[in-house]
């Protein structure tokens, strides 16, 4: 969300750093008055900080022997897997941060990451009742690294103002990606300074996640089943094909800055006709009074097919009084009543069956336009997989996209270049 939750700008990083709490503390984490303190690196900002830290004072009153400390240690959600692991390597961390999940088979190499199998697995709310793209993305290796904090999934919102000005019909669950370029051309209008679409162009995670639920329509696979090399170089191809000929079209604005604030700043200035986006910008559209509709992202294959990007709670072993009651907040957290609010707050999705059940959370999705489109998703959704060379492989696609975008290269030699970074970084022993 891979909430962006920077690839979304809800995510964009909080103040300045603070002293690591729990330094000159007795080894076991235990005060003189007896109560832990946690530490929490959270990088969230705006709306989604103040619902946190509503929920760390809740959490903090009816727990009275821990302190959750979210001061937020100075770091921005995307720049959260360079901050911990400069911390790791000195030795210096946090009890708990908020990781993307595309990055936790990264972090979790590290022995200092708490194994949660029990925790979680064994725990309330029931393991099962977590939709199954929430599970595949804490499990590394079989076991549980870390737990879920947010739960997205990629849709279209378009302008259905902007549709009725060009006499173009609404989009319907089921369109191909071809109507979906048709239609970016038909509602491009220069003299108007109006884009039928946009997409982000820094390369970054926020560029990447958006291609891959193209490549799995069309069979392709991020890593290959061998794990020696990508799997996706013809459908790679393919995929960026549609790219290209959005940027031949010119109807796509391709936003030059990190966290597509841009884009999406044009989408909601009545500028842009579509956007592939999250739950997480719905509030800025209402905000900005856009009539706008949701509809699932386009197919290739005509079978639904979208990508979630669950982020994570990761916990860190600053000894075992500390470990305890950071896992007893992670768990707090996931409960369905906690959940709740932390997902309407935040632009979320209900982590669980047993929230989507939730009084609060069912009027919510009633009452926000296209909400239970995003919900609806999750039955087709599919995650990254979690395996260390991903931020390699990522780093590597990015480079294509953002190439065939700005019409420097074509889809197959930026595939073949890609390829050649991605398979020397599966090929090293980790």
């Amino acid at each position: 969300m891979t909430r962006a939750i920077a690839r979304r700008r809800l995510l964009l990083g909080t103040a300045a750093a603070g002293a690591l709490a729990g330094c000159g503390a007795p080894s076991d984490g235990v005060g003189a008055d007896g109560g832990v303190t946690v530490e929490l690196w959270h990088g969230q900002s705006d709306t989604a900080r103040k619902a946190l830290e509503a929920l760390v004072d809740e959490f903090n009153r009816t727990h009275p022997r821990i302190r959750v400390d979210s001061s937020g240690g100075g770091v921005v959600a995307d720049a959260m897997l360079q901050k911990v692991t400069a911390a790791l390597a000195a030795g210096s961390y946090p009890d708990i941060a908020y990781v993307f999940g595309s990055d936790l088979a990264s972090v979790a190499r590290s022995p200092r990451v708490v194994d949660l199998t029990s925790a979680l697995r064994g725990g309330a709310p029931p393991w099962n009742s977590f939709w199954e793209p929430v599970r595949d993305a804490v499990t590394v290796n079989g076991k549980v690294r870390a737990a879920p904090a947010v739960l997205d999934s990629l849709a279209v919102v378009y302008n259905k103002k902007l549709f009725r000005r060009a006499g173009v019909p609404f989009p319907e669950a089921g369109w191909s990606w071809d109507e979906f370029t048709d239609t970016a051309r038909r509602l491009t209008d220069p003299g108007r300074g109006t884009f039928g679409t946009g997409w982000p162009g820094t390369g970054d995670e926020d560029t990447v996640w958006r291609l891959w639920p193209m490549i799995w329509d069309l069979g392709g696979e991020v890593i290959a089943a061998d794990g020696k090399r990508i799997g996706f170089a013809e459908q790679g191809t393919r995929a960026l094909a549609t790219l290209a000929r959005l940027a031949r079209d010119k109807s796509v604005y391709v936003d030059p800055k990190p966290g597509s604030e841009q884009m999406y700043q044009v989408f909601l200035g009545g500028r842009m006709a579509m956007v592939a986006t999250g739950p997480w910008q719905l509030p800025d559209v209402v905000t900005a009074k856009v009539d706008y509709g949701v509809v699932p992202l386009p197919t290739y294959s005509g079978r639904p097919m979208t990508i979630s990007g669950p982020d994570t709670w990761t916990v860190f072993d600053n000894g075992p009084a500390r470990s305890r009651a950071a896992v007893e907040f992670v768990r707090w957290m996931n409960r369905p009543a906690q959940d709740a609010r932390w997902d309407i707050s935040a632009g979320s999705l209900p982590l669980s069956s047993a929230t989507a059940r939730r009084p609060e959370w069912r009027e919510h999705s009633a009452t926000t336009t296209g909400l239970d489109v995003f919900t609806g998703t999750l039955a087709s959704a599919r995650v990254r997989p979690v395996h260390a060379a991903y931020p390699q492989i990522s780093q590597a696609l990015g480079e294509a996209i953002v190439s065939v975008l700005l019409g420097k290269d074509s889809p197959a030699h930026a595939v073949r270049r890609c390829a050649g970074r991605a398979d020397a970084a599966l090929l090293i022993p980790r």
